[in-house]
Formats: structure tokens, sequence, C-alpha cells
């Protein structure tokens, strides 16, 4: 027996060439319904959400935990044909193009209903997908018809946060620190270096200047090496979840005994690489520089700067929302962004988006500079 709905799509329109939405842009789209015959519907609705969640299961004995948090940002819902009594969405019922309502039977052939959405003016997080967690803005359409299941379709838009980042305190100040190392057992003397980075906050495909003075006085050669690694933290129920991988690393020429060089290094930041994520109170996407001498027989002394990386669409120009300075690093503590609707620019409503779990623990001040020592020396 042949179906009588033979699709249902949801499509959104690109709006520039990287194909990226930031806060304030309009989400123009339509949803395609094409059926065999002559088909009564209930409702045909189109939804608009943004929201993090993270999800992961740890073994205690013969017991699996299941740790899981959601952050729900925003839902919108339009109808064009049907709808019910709003629970939690904002809903709209959308006109024809002759500004009637929408018939409730949807003759043979295909049907295309467009729709348009305003991203919020908020705080929000870049799309983003990791091992237990993810930052997902998606369009979904539904088709409810009687005694039927429910079809639905969905797709996923990518959204990059806007960050005036000259407005941002901490992204353009430098950062130096100092380490020093007495050599024992199979070396002797000591080795020392000062580095300094011109600033925290960097473009995806930019340079990242390092300049260190390395002292070399020990009886044997070392070689300044350099590594960018990246930290996604997922926090639930109390507890914390660290994935670190190391991104890119390079290597400086050897500095011979006894001997003391300035050293400048430009380490080119991938175009592909993801942004920061620092507004998110239950995941967040961090990056650590750590310059460190390459001592044999002996353990490594390292330096570890705190860096962001942020959208190279961003230039230093770059306009932002409001809300744009919230994306300072803060304290895990304020999960409750404003929420407010689509299609023209609204005030907030009373209340706040609700969470399901508490905030996560603090496990350091967050402000720019964290303490290196916060992650241990494992990290």
């Amino acid at each position: 027996m042949s179906s009588t709905v033979k699709k249902l799509e949801v499509t959104y329109n690109p709006i520039n060439k990287s194909n990226t939405f930031t806060c304030g842009d309009t989400v123009c789209g339509q949803v395609t319904l094409e059926v065999a015959k002559d088909c009564q519907i209930e409702s045909l609705s189109i939804k608009f959400k943004g929201k993090a969640e993270v999800l992961w299961t740890e073994r205690h004995g013969q017991t699996t935990v299941v740790y899981h948090s959601k952050d729900k940002y925003f839902s919108f819902k339009h109808y064009f044909t049907g709808g019910k009594t709003p629970q939690g969405d904002e809903q709209t019922l959308l006109p024809n193009q002759n500004l009637n309502t929408y018939s409730n039977v949807v003759a043979p052939g295909s049907h295309v209903y467009p729709f348009t959405f305003q991203i919020p003016h908020q705080d929000l997080p870049s799309s983003f997908k990791g091992s237990v967690g993810k930052v997902v803005y998606l369009l979904e359409a539904t088709l409810s018809r009687s005694m039927r299941i429910n079809k639905k379709d969905s797709t996923k838009i990518n959204f990059v946060s806007k960050v005036d980042w000259n407005n941002v305190p901490g992204l353009m100040m430098p950062q130096h620190e100092s380490k020093d190392k007495k050599m024992k057992f199979f070396n002797s003397g000591t080795v020392a270096m000062d580095v300094n980075i011109e600033k925290s906050g960097f473009l995806q495909g930019e340079g990242l200047k390092v300049v260190a003075l390395i002292q070399n006085n020990s009886s044997r050669e070392i070689k300044p090496k350099y590594c960018v690694y990246r930290k996604h933290s997922f926090f639930a129920r109390g507890k914390r979840r660290l994935d670190t991988k190391d991104l890119f690393k390079e290597v400086g020429d050897p500095i011979p005994p006894s001997s003391n060089e300035n050293v400048t290094r430009v380490i080119t930041i991938p175009h592909d690489v993801e942004p920061s994520i620092l507004n998110c109170s239950i995941l967040k996407v961090e990056y650590r520089l750590r310059v460190y001498l390459d001592v044999k027989y002996a353990s490594d002394p390292e330096i570890k700067f705190p860096i962001v990386f942020l959208p190279a669409y961003q230039g230093s120009a770059a306009a932002a929302p409001p809300a744009a300075a919230g994306f300072e690093f803060e304290p895990f503590g304020n999960p409750n962004p404003p929420v407010w609707g689509a299609g023209a620019p609204q005030a907030p409503p009373p209340g706040a988006a609700q969470q399901s779990d508490p905030p996560p623990p603090p496990y350091g001040s967050y402000g720019l500079y964290p303490p290196l020592t916060d992650f241990g020396s494992k990290f």
C-alpha cells in the first residue's frame, strides 16, 4: 500500500559563503510537503530551537551511573495549520501569501510553506559536537494526522558566536611567565626561560607569536618546543568529564650548552580550528599553549598559557550585540540566559529558562588567566 505522504522536507537558505549564522541573523527556509492524494492534516509546524546537552555513563562496581545535563536557549514554533496550547515554546500561526490561513486539506502534488526566524540577540555558544556533548541549533518540521504517527524532518544550522574581541577585557592583553630548573643526575647546571606572548585572543588562521629568552647554563644542549592543545570539559550532576588532545607541535633549533638566546617563534593557527566556547554552563572548549625545554635525562620545564580562538570572519572592527560581553571568562553559575521570541526582536519574558541540573562545581576562578596549577601537571 503506497503512502499518502511522499515527502516532508525542511531546508533553509544560506546567507553567506561559509553558510554560518550568528546572533540577530534571519533564518529563511521552507517546508516542502508532497502528497499523492487529498490529505487532511491536523497540524503542520516548524520549530527552531537552540540547546546544549551532555551525556555519558560510568561504571561503579555493578552499577552504571548516567550523567546528563541540558541547557535550553530558545524554542520558537510556527504553525502553518492547526496548533495547540503552547507548552514552553513561543508559537505563531503563519498565513499564506494571500495572508489567509493555510487549508488543513492538502491537494495532490508538492506544496511549499515558507518560514522565517530571527536568531535572538543572546550570548549563545557556537555550534559544537564533542565526545559526550553538543551545542545544536535545529530546524524541525512536524506533520500531524489523525490516527497516524507524526512525520518529522530536521536540519541543523551552523551557528558561530559574534564577539567584538577588542571590547572584551583580557583578550588583547599580553602574557608573561618564567621558569628555571636545576639539573641533577646526568646533567649539571641550570636552564631557564622567560616567555612572552603578545595577546591572548587569536583568529583562525592568525599567527601566534612567542618570544622567549632561554638561558642554557647546563652541560647539554636543549631544544625549545611548542604545543597547542585543546580541552573539552563536560559537566553534569556535580561531575566533570575532561578530554584533551594535542593539536599541533613545533620544535625550535637546539641551544648549545653555556649560552643564552632570544628565540622568536610564530605558530600558525589552522583556519579550521574550532572556536573557543566559554559561555556555556555545561561544556567548555578551551586551549592552552605549552612552551617547554627538551632536556635529556631530566623532566622538561614547561610554561602554559591560556589562549582563546575566535572565528576568522570576525575582524577587529566587528560589531557585537549588547550581550556579547558575556563571552568574557565567567564562573559557572550563570545557567539562566535570557530567552525571547522569533521574528522581530522582542523583550525577554518574565522569568528565565530553567535547568534540569544544578550548575557544575567550580574548578578554578575561571578568570582569563586561571592558575596554571588548577588542572594539575598532567594537563
